[in-house]
């Protein structure tokens, strides 16, 4: 062969080597990295494992999800900057934790405002998703699904709550949420501050006398330890958000882009439920436990709150509010 022809065979053979070395780099596994706050043993973990198995299986592994929970990566406004900068990949922020970055977000905790699970399901899957999704997506994050997080009690070590009145003068933590604080604040409680990774150690000290969260929170982050009354009023309504950062989001294909939306509502289902069967077992297991469970009459709650919707209508914006309310109403 002629030394010519011997040349360009070799670059032709390279050109190929190079374009076979560029299929493999972009058959690598892409990973993604998912925050979140709840415990390992939480229903919410669970659902984010089973979200990172599926779409790992669904794109022949060139998705791999590592799941961060119990706030691994920082608190959950720290996770929530960092996956809006695209330094960690997806989370699920309560709407309590997005609404500092669309307001529409805030009205979704007015307090008494659904009838039940069942509602709050029509009204955030359906219109809220998409008049907030948009919103959200200016900030750099996706909204993919709604997961859940659920009905929010009170629990106390001073006395047990069967009226309002009962609530005068209690020491209550809250989150760095205007709507619990403004809920709490209505009833004639006392509010202070406290991050969620320090909330078991506050309470165990006397720092706060109480706080709310939903059953399984109180029983998976073991606050019956240090609390001795649970009253069941059901007063506020969030669920965890499925968001992914927007850069993140921009480089998957658009297949991969709909197996991720699909694993994350089919995640999200699953918690609602596991979460729902939950709460018919947790009653008695916090009883047991040796909490003292009371049952008031909500209505007089539900009388007191005009001042916490109107500063709620303050910090998220009276036409938002008014918006949500048409929405909540449309699909009562």
């Amino acid at each position: 062969m002629k030394r010519t022809s011997l040349f360009f065979l070799v670059l032709f053979l390279g050109a190929g080597l190079v374009v076979f070395a560029g299929s493999l780099e972009g058959a690598k596994a892409v990973e993604l990295r998912f925050a979140h706050f709840a415990a390992d043993s939480h229903p919410g973990d669970l659902a984010a494992e089973m979200f990172a198995k599926a779409v790992q299986k669904r794109t022949g592994g060139k998705i791999k999800v590592t799941v961060y929970p119990a706030n691994e990566l920082g608190s959950p406004p720290e996770q929530l900057e960092q996956i809006k900068l695209g330094a960690i990949d997806m989370g699920l922020p309560t709407q309590g934790q997005l609404d500092k970055y669309s307001k529409r977000f805030g009205v979704v905790m007015l307090p008494f405002v659904y009838n039940d699970y069942a509602h709050a399901y029509r009204v955030l899957d359906g219109p809220f998703m998409g008049w907030a999704g948009p919103d959200i997506q200016k900030q750099g994050m996706v909204h993919l699904s709604n997961w859940e997080w659920g009905f929010r009690n009170i629990t106390n070590n001073v006395r047990a709550i069967n009226s309002p009145d009962d609530m005068k003068g209690l020491k209550m933590r809250v989150p760095p949420e205007i709507q619990l604080q403004a809920t709490m604040e209505a009833l004639g409680a006392v509010t202070t501050k406290i991050a969620f990774p320090e909330l078991y150690m506050s309470l165990k000290q006397g720092v706060a006398d109480g706080q709310d969260n939903p059953l399984s929170v109180i029983y998976h982050f073991k606050l019956y330890e240090v609390q001795k009354y649970l009253a069941i009023t059901r007063h506020v309504y969030n669920s965890m958000v499925h968001v992914i950062s927007k850069a993140t989001w921009d480089k998957l294909p658009p297949k991969q882009q709909s197996i991720i939306r699909e694993e994350s509502k089919k995640a999200g289902d699953f918690m609602r439920k596991t979460l729902q069967k939950e709460d018919e077992t947790l009653l008695q297991k916090l009883k047991g436990a040796g909490m003292v469970v009371t049952n008031p009459d909500v209505a007089k709650f539900r009388a007191l709150m005009k001042p916490a919707w109107d500063r709620i209508a303050g910090y998220s914006g009276k036409e938002n509010v008014e918006e949500f309310l048409k929405m909540v109403d449309s699909v009562r």
